[in-house]
């Protein structure tokens, strides 16, 4: 008779690991450092190098391929392959909005609605496939790739929801900055207090810290006469980036964010 190994005995009782890392106030707030270097960055890679919207946005989404890639080979959360995965998806739904703004003439409020139809489609196939939209169960490699997919939309509708308000509407970056903080701020009110729905507050926050965080990434990087603080894209980038590199560090020391994937 073949004896199995308790140690193996017990890691094949485990449930398997979420892919996505559990939600906390780190969670949040890396998520909003990377927002927040992918609207810089992209700045930085496009102007200040001199790469141009074009060849930048080809560069990065193959960047973004790779490590996608490498995300997807994990099968669990790894702090460092899913937050790097963020920040180039980050830079990617960046540069999609603003090649068809820039390169393209389409209209602000037009990629708006096309990225809220867009998302909205996304979350009914993900759900009409899946039964559910919850980040706690994204424990197979179908779920994970409609995970992704939301992820990039969100991004790409933060940003253009985001510009249409801080400059079409003529906001600013610091005022834009406050409206957003403030709809985040009632989204948690909602959560904890009067009975949001979870997985509607969590996609609806994370869409929403997308134009906070290009807020925060402009104000900081633009110069005095555009309303921000002159530091530049470089200085802003680097500042961020070293945060994000930290929080990292710590979430793979320490194991936060990982938790059992609940199959529903």
């Amino acid at each position: 008779m073949t004896t199995i190994p308790f140690a193996q005995a017990v890691t094949s009782m485990s449930p398997p690991l979420n892919r996505v890392p559990k939600v906390t106030v780190d969670f949040w707030l890396i998520k909003l450092m990377a927002v927040t270097m992918g609207e810089t960055a992209a700045d930085y890679l496009g102007v200040n190098l001199g790469l141009g919207l074009t060849t930048t946005s080809i560069l990065m989404t193959a960047v973004l391929v790779v490590a996608l890639v490498l995300q997807f080979r994990q099968k669990r959360y790894v702090p460092w392959s899913y937050w790097l995965a963020v920040v180039l998806i980050s830079i990617v739904g960046t540069l999609v909005t603003d090649n068809l703004v820039d390169n393209f003439g389409v209209k602000l409020i037009t990629t708006t609605w096309v990225f809220t139809v867009a998302l909205a489609a996304t979350f009914a196939l993900w759900y009409r496939a899946e039964g559910t939209l919850s980040i706690h169960s994204i424990l197979s490699t179908r779920r994970e790739i409609w995970y992704w997919l939301a992820i990039l939309f969100t991004f790409a509708l933060g940003t253009a929801a985001g510009d249409l308000v801080s400059e079409q509407f003529g906001l600013g970056y610091f005022s834009t900055g406050i409206l957003f903080g403030l709809i985040i701020a009632s989204l948690s009110i909602g959560y904890y207090f009067l009975g949001l729905d979870p997985i509607l507050g969590f996609w609806l926050a994370y869409i929403f810290t997308r134009p906070l965080g290009a807020s925060i990434g402009d104000l900081m990087s633009q110069p005095h006469e555009y309303g921000g603080f002159g530091l530049g894209t470089i200085i802003t980038s680097a500042v961020f980036l070293g945060t994000i590199i930290l929080i990292v560090a710590y979430m793979t020391v320490t194991r936060e964010g990982e938790e059992p994937a609940i199959d529903v």
